[in-house]
């Protein structure tokens, strides 16, 4: 059986819904890394969502970093997280640990626009 099918349509049964996700490929799962717009940016750029970025100002929406903004250091695409600037958690022994976020948990704020091509994504419809 193959492990990602490019004809797949969807399927209510969540087993096949992670089997997508775990198996797709870099290009597919850059789409699945979207965080939604805060409600100005919706309006602005007539978007929902839009693909989290290196540099963006983000804000938590749920957990115990609930409410804190702060700027993307790092996206995982194989592990599906996005890390924030300044969140850590302290584990016993005094080490700090980034806390990875998924990104269905955090609303952006502000855009990267450093980039030409990401402010053509952005006024595409």
């Amino acid at each position: 059986m193959k492990t990602w099918s490019k004809s797949w349509s969807g399927s209510k049964n969540p087993r096949k819904q992670r089997k997508y996700s775990y198996n797709a490929p870099l290009h597919i799962l850059r789409k699945l890394m979207s965080v939604r717009l805060n409600k100005d940016l919706k309006i602005k750029y007539q978007k929902r969502n839009f693909p989290v970025r290196k540099g963006d100002k983000i804000k938590v929406m749920t957990g115990q970093f609930k409410g804190k903004i702060a700027n993307v250091t790092k996206v995982n695409l194989k592990h599906k997280k996005v890390y924030l600037e300044n969140l850590n958690l302290v584990k016993k022994d005094g080490n700090k640990i980034q806390v990875a976020f998924h990104p269905s948990n955090l609303m952006i704020m502000e855009l990267n626009l450093e980039d030409k091509l990401r402010k053509e994504a952005l006024e595409r419809k």
